[in-house]
């Protein structure tokens, strides 16, 4: 299968900045559409940024050009760079991946993951 490790979180004060990462290991072949979702403790997971296989990369409209989301194919690597960030982005950062991988010896499997989250507090 595959796994997903999320790094990068932690405190922040309003205006800072910081860049989450998510590495995305195990025998994968293809990385189609990834993304970052975030989630506030007891509230719904909203779609930050999608990163489609085609086409350009889209945000939330609370994202207002601060954030920018990207891969890396060559390390199957996630990225999400936050800037001028707000008490409101406090939430717990959660990443997915779509990934076509080898499960077995001749077999490959589509699978989709989300990462375990890593938190983000903005406050002074």
């Amino acid at each position: 299968h595959v796994q997903l490790e999320e790094s990068g979180g932690g405190l922040v004060q309003p205006g800072g900045s910081l860049t989450l990462s998510c590495v995305a290991s195990g025998r994968i072949v293809n990385i189609f559409d990834t993304a970052w979702y975030r989630q506030v403790s007891g509230g719904s997971r909203e779609l930050v940024a999608r990163i489609p296989r085609v086409g350009a990369t889209t945000y939330a409209d609370f994202v207002q050009g601060r954030f920018t989301a990207s891969l890396d194919k060559t390390n199957n690597t996630l990225y999400l760079r936050m800037n001028d960030l707000k008490p409101e982005d406090t939430a717990t950062y959660v990443c997915y991946v779509d990934t076509y991988y080898q499960w077995a010896h001749g077999a490959y499997k589509r699978q989709d993951y989300y990462g375990q989250g890593t938190q983000v507090t903005v406050s002074s």
